[in-house]
């Protein structure tokens, strides 16, 4: 049976694992935002920067990627998501349908943001998200560039998030 998983953020330009196939997908009831506090890979404890989440809202919908893992490479992608996803507790692990472009509906593992966890920032306003972002350095990069990758590759497959777009100019306003 195959493995998939869903890509919304940095999944969509840095899987980290062998990609068998991948489909533009979306899944219901989660909205794509920075809702989340990120103090490993694009921000310290000092400074906060902010990442993507799945935001669990009534009526909302997020379109990413399904992307299939590699035949054999099944056990080796989960543990490497684990250490790469669940390095604080603010995600969960969830098995989620999706529905892929082609009509085929799959259940992938996606990771999802707990609201009640600390690192939970859902009620930010897009200026208060950018002028975080802007500034933000982490173990993995600048929080900018973690923004402008997944704004572009969501271009590249067709996809535009307002937020991201607007996010993404007014960013580039703030670090010029």
């Amino acid at each position: 049976m195959t493995m998939w998983v869903f890509g919304y953020g940095s999944l969509l330009w840095n899987p980290g694992f062998p990609v068998a196939r991948q489909e533009v997908a979306t899944l219901h009831r989660y909205a794509r935002s920075f809702c989340m506090s990120s103090i490993h890979h694009r921000g310290s404890e000092e400074k906060p920067g902010l990442v993507l989440a799945l935001d669990e809202i009534q009526g909302a919908h997020c379109t990413g990627l399904a992307l299939a893992v590699e035949p054999g490479h099944e056990e080796k992608t989960l543990a490497e998501l684990r250490e790469r996803e669940l390095i604080s507790s603010a995600y969960l692990e969830r098995d989620l349908e999706v529905e892929l472009a082609s009509g085929e509906t799959v259940t992938a593992v996606t990771y999802v943001i707990d609201p009640h966890h600390v690192q939970y920032c859902g009620d930010l306003s897009l200026e208060d998200q950018a002028q975080i972002i802007a500034v933000a350095v982490g173990g993995r990069g600048p929080n900018p560039e973690y923004l402008y990758n997944t704004a572009a590759h969501l271009a590249e497959i067709g996809l535009r998030d307002a937020d991201l777009d607007w996010l993404t100019q007014r960013v580039r306003v703030l670090t010029a």
